[in-house]
């Protein structure tokens, strides 16, 4: 590939790891691209952030293909975590400390199997305030660690598809397909309040994004390594 191939259009399919930001990842294939080929410029965006406490599939377009960035943006996503029953965070996963516990013990395992329905098809969806929306000019995250109080509107979104795979405890893994503008978090969240208990999002995996699957990205080393291979 040269740099041309690069400025013409690219869709590259990366595994971002745990505790990058989706900024951070573009940034470092934009520099690793510009280096590789000693140009000054090169276009480079990803289809739907990541958050960086979950890992998984980052679409990022390069050169001309960023003009396609909202129709990658827009396919359905697939998930798979795991759900902490028991606690909640004010983030509504781990990025913040536990705010309140609650007994779990009363819980079955069918009661957790019936919940998901609830969540099936198109439904109201709260933010988190712990996001990068932005409300007057200002993201919600700062709203919230300035702990000043942000009223978010509900929004609309779709999930196809919620399954619990395994039971273990007070975690619960699941496989979730939903509509863009998904949060995980805050379905996470939500599903704590169904079960009239608390619950917040342990671990999450994004695992395809439209036909594109996670099985087939590369980790960031691998794309530098990759990229040295076919430039030589």
């Amino acid at each position: 590939m040269t740099a041309e191939d690069y400025q013409n259009g690219q869709l590259l399919l990366i595994d971002k790891p745990l505790e990058w930001t989706s900024f951070q990842v573009v940034n470092k294939v934009r520099w690793l691209i510009r280096k590789q080929f000693n140009i000054k410029k090169i276009k480079v965006g990803h289809a739907g952030t990541l958050d960086p406490l979950a890992t998984g599939l980052l679409i990022l377009c390069v050169g001309k293909f960023t003009k396609k960035i909202e129709t990658y943006q827009a396919q359905e996503k697939e998930y798979t975590g795991t759900i902490t029953l028991g606690a909640t965070t004010p983030s509504y996963d781990l990025e913040t400390e536990i705010d309140q516990t609650f007994d779990i013990s009363s819980i079955t395992e069918a009661q957790i199997h019936e919940a998901t329905q609830q969540f099936i098809g198109e439904i109201q969806q709260r933010p988190p305030v712990f996001s990068a929306l932005k409300k007057e000019g200002k993201r919600l995250y700062e709203y919230a660690r300035a702990g000043e109080e942000v009223k978010i509107a509900s929004r609309a979104i779709h999930i196809s598809a919620f399954e619990i795979t395994k039971i273990e405890g007070a975690n619960v893994h699941f496989r979730v397909a939903c509509s863009k503008g998904t949060y995980i978090r805050s379905l996470a969240h939500d599903f704590g309040k169904a079960l009239e208990n608390g619950a917040h999002l342990s671990a999450l995996r994004r695992t395809k994004i439209g036909e594109f699957s996670v099985d087939d990205a590369v980790s960031i080393e691998e794309f530098e390594s990759d990229l040295k291979k076919s430039s030589s």
